[in-house]
């Protein structure tokens, strides 16, 4: 069974999305590029977007696709505490009629309270390009019987000094959504890339993980034919 390939909104950059009129505008993009689904950004939700959450899951739904929410948010405060945000943030994931909704790990201590995750929607943490986006952070987290799944985004180890082989080593049992990302470094750091222009890191990194778990591009897309160009690797990444 070929895995569910899921494309995130922000893989076409901010700018060309507002030039396209929103994230509802990226839909019929995806949909006609033959991906299974969407992961829709909180980040690049106006308000008023925001407040018609409802009709975007509905052009989801239209479309044949499954919707995924990311919350630009770390699911435990600095006190260690769940994100007061959590309830909202549920409830707008249930407005899109999301599958699944990400946050990043944040600030975790062993014995927090992660009781009130176990109901509803699936909810995942997602290794980010802070200190909490750590090899030891997240493995620290899982290995504490953690009540969800993980995002495990293939570039991001790469912010943080970790090796995203041996991330996958450590974290692959408990990985439920890919984030497929190749980087590359600059003179201000790294920067993603689309695979094409990337090493074979990535091909090596996704080898390692579960093979029927959903994988989302989240890599530049760029083109004048945004359908092609997405399609090409939809495409790719249901056959590696």
């Amino acid at each position: 069974m070929k895995p569910e390939i899921i494309v995130v909104t922000a893989a076409y950059g901010r700018d060309r999305i507002g030039e396209l009129g929103g994230q509802q505008a990226v839909v019929p993009i995806v949909a006609a590029a033959g991906a299974d689904g969407i992961e829709i950004r909180r980040e690049l939700c106006s308000e008023a977007e925001i407040q018609q959450l409802p009709a975007l899951g509905k052009a989801i739904s239209d479309a044949g696709l499954t919707a995924f929410y990311s919350v630009p948010e770390a699911l435990y405060t600095e006190e260690g505490a769940l994100n007061p945000g959590l309830a909202s943030h549920l409830n707008e994931a249930q407005q899109l009629n999301a599958r699944l909704i990400k946050y990043s790990l944040g600030h975790y201590q062993p014995g927090s309270d992660g009781s009130p995750l176990r109901d509803g929607l699936t909810l995942v943490v997602e290794n980010d390009q802070t200190d909490c986006g750590t090899l030891a952070a997240l493995n620290g987290y899982f290995s504490d019987d953690a009540p969800v799944g993980m995002t495990f985004d293939m570039g991001n180890w790469l912010w943080v000094g970790d090796d995203p082989i041996r991330a996958a080593g450590k974290l692959a049992s408990f990985v439920s959504y890919v984030h497929v990302k190749a980087a590359a470094p600059t003179a201000d750091g790294w920067r993603a890339i689309a695979l094409d222009e990337a090493d074979n890191l990535w091909r090596e990194t996704l080898a390692l993980l579960p093979s029927d778990v959903p994988r989302g591009i989240e890599f530049p897309l760029e083109g004048d034919d945004l359908v092609a160009v997405t399609r090409h690797y939809v495409d790719l990444l249901r056959e590696v």
